[in-house]
């Protein structure tokens, strides 16, 4: 397959990635006058989450690097609130809710821990 991207070899990102999934798997079963409001903007957050990720390990800084991580962390946040706001509109439900936020605690947990090591290592 070629070069390997730095971004492809961590756990974080294919957690990441498998996420995205499981979001836009849920976001398929709203409304269809939500697939280009909320739906849209999940759907844009969530795929923030690994592009962000995959743009920062490209960069030569940790600075920037910590940079993106802090970016794809705060894209995460804003698709778990979207996704709690779909879940009190009912087009998801609680057990759905659950089942994605402890993965998306998960992914925060390894983005910070991820941070935190960069710069740590920085220093």
């Amino acid at each position: 397959m070629g070069k390997e991207f730095a971004y492809r070899k961590l756990d974080v990102y294919h957690k990441a990635l498998s996420w995205v999934l499981d979001v836009y798997k849920l976001v398929a079963t709203f409304p269809v006058f939500e697939m280009h409001a909320l739906g849209g903007q999940l759907r844009r957050a969530s795929v923030s989450v690994t592009s962000n990720i995959a743009e920062g390990m490209s960069r030569s800084s940790t600075k920037e690097i910590a940079h993106f991580l802090e970016v794809s962390y705060g894209s995460l946040m804003e698709a778990n609130s979207q996704l709690e706001i779909a879940q009190l509109l009912g087009y998801i439900d609680k057990c759905d809710l659950d089942n994605i936020e402890t993965k998306t605690m998960e992914i925060a947990r390894m983005l910070s821990g991820l941070r935190n090591r960069i710069l740590e290592n920085n220093n």
